[in-house]
């Protein structure tokens, strides 16, 4: 009984001697001194400035549309879309697959010449270096097919849903979009079947 009673009146004695602490410090830097005025003005704008290029570092110009799956940035970084693939069009090994040319087409139009945002899940890169991300034409990064380019190509068969562990954050959501352009026969579901 005795011994908690002490922990307690120790713990308030801490709290309220931080507060005080706490007090005084912003008394001081709130004070109108113009060397702490200044630092504070110069520490506000490079908040804003990291903000910003924190908020736009996901953001690039298309230069280059490479295949259905696969875009070069003004960077210059390849980006090789996640939790999707297109059929074949550049494969050293293998020949142009069907509705290659007509995926690479549809992404060119959705993508080229044009601001994207990006969105990272697990992975950074893939073996050949290409950026691994999921791609969007608002900055909102809304999942809506209009917005979601990854998944604007699968809900219309121009490609398929590609699931690559640790890289799932949108998997059933390409899944079900798959499911539908199965049934509806679209694109390489009513072209490429054997």
């Amino acid at each position: 009984m005795c011994c908690g009673n002490k922990i307690s009146q120790k713990t308030t004695f801490l709290i309220f001697t931080f507060l005080i602490f706490f007090s005084l410090i912003s008394q001081f830097l709130n004070q109108p001194n113009q060397k702490n005025s200044s630092y504070s003005k110069n520490l506000a704008q490079s908040k804003i400035i990291s903000s910003t290029k924190i908020a736009s570092a996901e953001a690039f110009f298309v230069t280059k549309v490479i295949d259905g799956d696969t875009i070069v940035l003004e960077n210059g970084e390849k980006v090789r879309y996640l939790g999707i693939d297109t059929p074949e069009l550049h494969h050293p090994k293998k020949k142009v697959e069907c509705f290659a040319y007509q995926a690479y087409e549809k992404n060119k139009e959705l993508v080229l010449g044009k601001k994207v945002f990006l969105q990272k899940d697990i992975s950074e890169k893939d073996k050949y270096g290409r950026l691994l991300r999921y791609v969007f034409l608002d900055e909102k990064m809304s999942t809506d097919e209009g917005s979601f380019v990854n998944l604007y190509l699968v809900k219309n068969g121009f490609a398929y849903a590609a699931t690559f562990p640790p890289d799932v954050k949108y998997a059933n959501l390409f899944l079900t979009a798959q499911k539908e352009a199965y049934q509806k026969n679209l694109g390489l579901w009513q072209k490429c079947q054997n």
